[in-house]
């Protein structure tokens, strides 16, 4: 058994659940959270990361449910037939992780990370200069939401912000309006990575457990805490983790 399932690891498995289903509830992020704790407690990344996927995927569901009365066609694509495309990425996605060697993510984790966190950074304001100079179609949408569906299920941190910003860059609707199908899309990307990770016994239940539970009482604390937070703050804090983190792990991968 690896060393951090004593009742110290599984107190901070708990805890990174709570932090990072408060994350998820405010701003998303909380992959920043919940996978650098699984690896301080020993778990290699690919573990790490299906064992956080996992371990949020509750979180998402019930936000997901939240909204179901709000969801409707984005740019003229049925939710249907959007959650359809998102479920076979993810699958895709997932087992593309299950396939990839221990180091070989080690490697990339770094620039996932990094991409996440420039999606976080200047997804918005990336998605709003290619709006005023570009006219998308309903096919681009199709193929940007496949390729959300693959990065969902291998991967995932960052994904919300990234699909806000390419719903408003290829459908032109609000953030707001966009909360809804969002939200459902990640639920689904990450329900088909469950599966796949479940069945290929990638997930290490002694920290799943308590951060899932953490992370359902984090999304409650989250959802209380952000109505008395400014935006300005929320944007802060999910930028200093996202930040910090992906400074860690490029240093633990390529230290040498």
């Amino acid at each position: 058994m690896i060393a951090g399932a004593g009742s110290g690891g599984i107190a901070l498995a708990f805890g990174a659940g709570i932090v990072g289903g408060a994350m998820n509830a405010l701003a998303g992020g909380g992959t920043f959270a919940t996978l650098p704790a699984l690896i301080a407690l020993g778990l290699p990344a690919n573990q790490a990361n299906a064992t956080s996927n996992v371990a949020l995927l509750p979180g998402a569901a019930t936000s997901a449910w939240g909204f179901r009365d709000e969801l409707a066609p984005v740019g003229g694509v049925s939710i249907r037939t959007l959650a359809a495309i998102t479920f076979g990425a993810g699958l895709v996605g997932s087992l593309l992780l299950v396939w990839t060697p221990t180091r070989t993510f080690d490697l990339l984790i770094p620039w996932l990370l990094l991409i996440a966190f420039v999606a976080i950074a200047f997804g918005k304001r990336a998605a709003d200069w290619l709006r005023a100079r570009v006219t998308i179609g309903r096919r681009s949408l199709v193929i940007a939401q496949m390729l959300l569906g693959i990065y969902g299920g291998y991967f995932g941190g960052g994904v919300g912000i990234m699909t806000t910003a390419m719903y408003g860059l290829l459908a032109g609707i609000s953030p707001r309006a966009l909360f809804a199908p969002r939200t459902l899309m990640l639920a689904v990307a990450n329900a088909a990575a469950a599966i796949v990770f479940i069945a290929t016994g990638l997930v290490r239940w002694w920290a799943c457990a308590p951060m899932l539970v953490g992370s359902i009482l984090g999304g409650w604390l989250g959802a209380k805490i952000g109505k008395r937070l400014s935006p300005g703050m929320v944007r802060a804090w999910t930028m200093l983790v996202t930040g910090v983190t992906t400074i860690v792990f490029f240093y633990r991968a390529y230290r040498g």
